[in-house]
């Protein structure tokens, strides 16, 4: 297997690297790409120096079995149409094709059928906060979600390296150089950009992703996005409203059997999680202004299970499916 990493100098592009590792993949050939800036740095893997190449149009020519894309949307557009053209699978973490309905948006524990119904080569890792949180709403389908509303509580690693430096920066009392204001002691309550109809780009996300991972084209959701002075792991505040009554004690049990789900009766905070797969769901109760609802506090690494492990899981099904031949 021929594995290609788009945006390799990256946070999530190292973790993908990370969770290879990790997990022990075999291949035949690793090919790292990144922007001409980050051409030729040299990175370690498994005792080897693999050299960071310049992504450009001929990247693909050589044939990859399966890229994995994080490098931002504008070169997610311009370049996975052309690795899919080589017959590349890619993987791809921006939001560029997410609400494609040609394109699956997939989260395996969750939508794993649909990688049987491609019509093309690219798949769609969604948004990390919206990864957290359909773990946690699938698991509780089954009782009739009629209304999700999210707030979330967004890590400054959810910026990538420019989100740390800016957190960094700002603790020592220097003006910001990427976020509109300081981070440091303060939360900014705008991710993304602002829309006509008042929410964020990101909140718009996480809305219209649920409801396609989910397959409920009709549920109601909303949301509102904060970024929080936290270096890493989302946290998001799920209010959930069913069509029936429903059980605390079964809830528990039906998240708790989700692999990548646990809920705590204790308070955990991001510093629990960062650097974890699970999911981890605190402050679970009744939520008392609605007849069937529930509230709970769901928190997880953004950088592993929002964003690298959620994309090689894909790939995983697509080996173990033999869509992709190791």
């Amino acid at each position: 297997m021929k594995i290609a990493i788009v945006g390799a100098s990256g946070m999530v592009g190292r973790t993908f690297l990370s969770i290879l590792e990790e997990k022990g993949f075999s291949y035949s050939t690793l090919t790292l790409f990144a922007s001409p800036r980050s051409a030729g740095n040299v990175v370690k893997y498994q005792g080897h120096d693999l050299v960071i190449k310049e992504l450009n149009e001929q990247s693909f020519d050589e044939g990859f079995d399966v890229a994995l894309f994080s490098a931002g949307g504008s070169t997610s557009l311009k370049y996975a149409p052309i690795a899919a053209s080589k017959g590349c699978y890619v993987i791809d973490n921006s939001s560029a094709f997410r609400m494609d309905p040609n394109i699956p948006l997939v989260v395996p524990e969750v939508n794993a059928h649909e990688l049987m119904n491609m019509n093309g080569y690219i798949i769609a890792n969604p948004n990390c906060s919206t990864i957290q949180s359909v773990l946690v709403l699938n698991a509780l389908k089954h009782l009739g979600i009629k209304r999700v509303s999210y707030t979330s509580y967004q890590a400054v690693s959810g910026s990538g390296y420019q989100g740390i430096k800016d957190l960094e920066r700002t603790l020592e009392g220097n003006a910001p150089e990427y976020y509109p204001q300081p981070i440091a002691h303060n939360v900014i309550p705008l991710i993304d950009v602002l829309l006509d109809n008042g929410y964020s780009k990101e909140e718009i996300k996480m809305m219209e992703e649920t409801k396609k991972i989910l397959n409920l084209p009709d549920l109601k959701v909303s949301a509102t996005c904060v970024r929080v002075p936290v270096k890493n792991a989302h946290s998001v505040s799920i209010q959930c409203e069913f069509d029936q009554e429903v059980d605390l004690d079964q809830v528990k049990v039906s998240l708790n059997a989700h692999p990548f789900v646990k809920v705590s009766d204790s308070i955990v905070t991001p510093r629990d999680v960062s650097g974890h797969d699970v999911a981890l769901v605190t402050r679970l109760r009744k939520d008392l202004s609605v007849d069937h609802g529930i509230h709970c506090f769901v928190i997880a690494d953004n950088i592993r299970k929002g964003a690298a492990l959620n994309a090689i899981q894909i790939l995983e099904v697509l080996i173990e499916r033999s869509i992709v031949h190791v």
